[in-house]
This record gives structure tokens, sequence and C-alpha cells, in this order.
């Protein structure tokens, strides 16, 4: 080989190092995709979507942060979400169960039941979940048994004081309907509350039920027709899904919605109090923490709810025409103008 100035030397070299740069940097790849795998990893089972649990996610990372652990360098998590199709959730937790996470983390008494349904080795934390007893979730609150625990959001008390909200704001309130869905578990519970919340209160009370998107509008024109005043959602992963759809449909007829969630005020509606999720989410990081540390799920007791908030929406109430009296809004823990 003809050599000139050197010139098939330095090339010779050039290649080397470029080689050598490839071998390098697939070696460090290979090694952090192995360091990447034998992350402790959580399987997040969630009947909504990631849009609608934007914030309970921040505040379960938050919580996790508040132990050391930061998601992609110290923990990983896999996230299935099954955006308001209920029947998706068996397949979703079962393909979890597959990729043999750590622990399983689930958003509600769906994904629950779905998640304790798929596996009895996996530890399952239940982020909320309205009455785990009832729900045969648990054997109790302070021995939960099994391979789950978590934390509950039963507060009976709740459907009443969303009734009196509604009293405070709309003093001639005689008719109010509740927007629910049979196959959620739950909402029998919502159901008797509200009829008993409804009777101490001398409230007429109707149920409309809610199985699907296309039965939204059609509750909307019973509630038109049979002239109530106004609307209770309890928490329902079919219906939060569309709370953007329910908040206009609302507005357009003039209908005040008291809301057992804050996403809906957020996208229009007029007002929600009840359990702190993102408060209970943060909390579950806890438990994270324990079983990573070897605590098994059994003797960790299930906690109930320890913070509330009201979300009052100003722009939705001058929208239907209500005026929010000034002792309402000065318990409101945010207000959105």
């Amino acid at each position: 080989m003809k050599v000139v100035n050197g010139q098939c030397s330095r090339v010779s070299k050039s290649a080397f190092f470029f080689v050598l740069c490839v071998v390098l940097f697939s070696l460090c790849a290979s090694i952090e995709a192995q360091q990447l795998e034998k992350l402790p990893r959580i399987g997040f089972l969630g009947a909504t979507s990631a849009a609608v649990e934007k914030s309970r996610i921040d505040a379960f990372q938050q919580g996790l942060r508040e132990f050391g652990y930061v998601e992609g360098k110290n923990i990983g998590i896999e996230y299935r979400w099954a955006e308001g199709k209920l029947d998706r959730l068996p397949e979703l937790a079962a393909e979890l169960v597959r990729l043999r996470v750590d622990i399983l983390l689930t958003g509600g008494s769906t994904s629950s039941r779905a998640a304790k349904e798929a596996t009895t080795t996996i530890p399952i934390v239940m982020a909320q979940v309205n009455d785990p007893v009832g729900n045969r979730m648990v054997a109790s609150l302070a021995h939960p048994g099994g391979n789950i625990t978590g934390l509950s959001t039963l507060v009976p008390e709740l459907s009443g004081k969303r009734l009196e909200l509604l009293k405070e704001i709309i003093p001639k309130l005689s008719h109010v309907a509740l927007f629910g869905s049979s196959n959620t578990p739950g909402n029998a519970e919502a159901l008797s509350e509200t009829e008993l919340a409804a009777k101490a209160f001398r409230v007429h009370f109707q149920y409309l039920e809610i199985r699907g998107p296309k039965d939204i509008d059609t509750a909307f024109r019973a509630a038109t027709k049979n002239r109530v005043d106004a609307v209770l959602v309890p928490g329902n992963p079919v219906l939060i899904v569309r709370r953007k759809q329910i908040a206009e449909l609302a507005a357009k007829n003039r209908l005040p919605i008291a809301y057992g969630q804050p996403e809906y005020v957020e996208e229009g509606g007029l007002m929600s109090y009840g359990t702190s999720v993102t408060d209970l989410y943060r909390r579950a990081a806890t438990y994270v923490d324990k079983i990573l540390k070897g605590a098994k799920p059994a003797d960790l007791p299930v906690e109930e709810p320890a913070k509330f908030e009201l979300v009052i929406n100003l722009k939705a109430a001058k929208q239907i025409g209500l005026t929010i009296p000034p002792n309402v809004l000065a318990r409101a823990d945010r207000v959105i103008k």
C-alpha cells in the first residue's frame, strides 16, 4: 500500500478510535439497561387515563421522592390505563403480573378488584378504595390479611356534606338526582348514603343510571324533564373520563352539580367536595417504601382519609346564574375564577 505523507496511518488510527468509541458506548448502554432491569418496579393500574390522574401521579411521585425514590433512577413505574373501559382492567392487570413487577399500585375499587383477582403473591397497594372491607378487598382495616393493603376513602357523611353545600347555595333546593353506574364498586354505598342524606334534608331524591357514554345525554334529559334542582356525581371511573362533556352539559342545561372529585371542577364543573385524593396518593408511597424494605401487606393496616377539600369554580357558577354565598366561598380550599 502506498503511503502519502502518513495519510494511511492517520486514517487507520481514526477508524480504530471510532470503533473503540462504538464498543464502549454499546457496553455502557448494555450495563445501563441491565441496571434499569434490576430496579424495583411498580405496576400502576388505572381505570381512567394519565390525563385524569396527572395530579395523582405527581403526588405519588412526590411521596416517593420523600423516601429517596426517583422514577427512572432507582425505581421504575409501568403504567397501564383502561381509559374508562372497565372490562380491560383484568387484561391490563394480568399484563403487569407477567412483567413481574414488585408492587401493584391501584387507583380505585375497580382496578383494585382486577389486581386482587390477577395475583395472590405480588403486593398490592390501594391508593384509594371506597369501603375496602365491605367490598371484600381486605379482612379488616387493622388486619388486612393476604397481599393487599392501602388507603380507604370511606367517609359516610360525604354525600350529606355535598347535599348540605348545595342547600346553602340553592336555598329552595327540593329535588336532587344522583348520576351513578351500578357496574362500579361503591355505587350502592353512594346511593344508600345519598338517600339517607336527602331524607334528612327533606329533599326528593332520584337515581339516574349511566353505564356508558350514550347514557350521559339521556341522564341530563331525564334530569331536565323531571325538573331536578341539582345533581350529585360521586367518584366514578366511567364518568370522570368524560368530565368535560358532563361539565359542558351542566352549563348548557343550567344544572348545578356537586362532584366528588376536583378534576370535574378543573374542566368547568361547579363544585367538588371530598377526600383529598392527591393526599392519599402521596401517602401510598409510604406503603411502597415499607414493602420494598421487607414489610408484608398483611401486616400494614389500611389507613383512612385525613384531608378533605372543597373546590369551587366561580366561572361555572356565573354560567348557570348562581351566586356562591360568601360563607361558602370562605370555606373553599381552592377557588377557580
